[in-house]
């Protein structure tokens, strides 16, 4: 007869490198300290230690001036390598339209918001 054991719970870390287009490397810390050393032996901290705060307290004064839709918008844009021109066509829409949603001073609609979530593969609702 076989009897039931518990198994202990393995602490999973995640690493990432390069942002939303690296990579993301995720384990057991037991696995994962010959990278940690490395890191940390290059100056790399945490995201988790005091050094890291969140977003919206980093751009307090931009989402205030512009809107966090906006900044959504131009964010993904960079993060694709694209110009407002190069977007703009994609969208085939005329490029002051795009750069006044960018700016804030242009509301996103709802049907706008579902063709840049297509084209920026993200959720519609981070445009609202």
């Amino acid at each position: 007869m076989s009897a039931v054991t518990k198994k202990h719970r393995t602490e999973m870390i995640e690493v990432s490198i390069g942002g939303a287009q690296g990579r993301r490397f995720i384990g057991p810390r037991e696995k994962m300290k010959p990278i940690l050393r490395l890191l940390n032996h290059g100056g790399f901290v945490p995201l988790d230690t005091e050094h890291s705060v969140p977003w919206r307290k980093a751009f307090t004064a931009e989402i205030e001036k512009y809107g966090e839709p906006a900044l959504a918008l131009k964010g993904l844009r960079l993060r694709e390598g694209w110009t407002q021109a190069r977007l703009a066509h994609k969208l085939a829409i005329a490029h002051y339209n795009l750069s006044k949603m960018e700016n804030g001073t242009r509301p996103i609609s709802k049907k706008m918001a579902l063709k840049l979530a297509k084209i920026l593969k993200t959720d519609y609702r981070v445009f609202l």
